[in-house]
């Protein structure tokens, strides 16, 4: 455990990906971007899908998104990360085809929708600024509750955030 936080497999920060992993060091969120369509990349790869170029740097986002589709996990599968917890698709507002699986964090798994619209928060182990979200209030999703975590025994686990 960090810092009483539970057990997470954390990413390799590679060369390719570590302008991802520690976006939220700058409470941003990163993707690689086309830099002649600025088509959005994700995952990184070295070539834009779209017009083929090989110009592409990273580019801040809103941050803002929609919840895709989602699960409830009641199994523990690590050590002090207690269920019910939320595993999430999100589609980030700038591009429909962009989806992150995260954790949604700040809300009961009961309150959870289809559509409900979500921000990023990132919740930091070591290197590593892991993207999750909750809901986001300023476009009709609920009020976060910060004491609703993902699966941490004090109700915490974004004391980074």
């Amino acid at each position: 455990m960090f810092d009483g936080k539970p057990f997470r497999v954390l990413p390799r920060i590679t060369d390719d990906t570590e302008f991802f992993w520690t976006a939220g060091r700058d409470g941003v969120l990163r993707f690689l971007a086309c830099d002649s369509c600025r088509y959005i990349v994700h995952p990184p790869a070295p070539i834009c899908p779209r017009d083929h170029s090989r110009h592409l740097s990273p580019c801040e986002v809103s941050g803002r998104g929609t919840v895709h589709t989602f699960t409830v996990n009641h199994q523990q599968w690590y050590p002090d990360l207690d269920p019910p917890y939320v595993i999430a698709i999100v589609t980030i507002e700038e591009q429909d085809d962009v989806r992150l699986m995260t954790n949604l964090v700040h809300v009961a798994p009961d309150a959870v929708t289809f559509g409900m619209p979500v921000r990023v928060v990132f919740d930091r182990y070591l290197d590593v600024w892991l993207p999750m979200f909750e809901p986001d209030p300023t476009r009709g999703g609920p009020e976060p509750d910060p004491t609703i975590a993902p699966a941490s025994p004090t109700g915490g686990g974004g004391e980074d955030q």
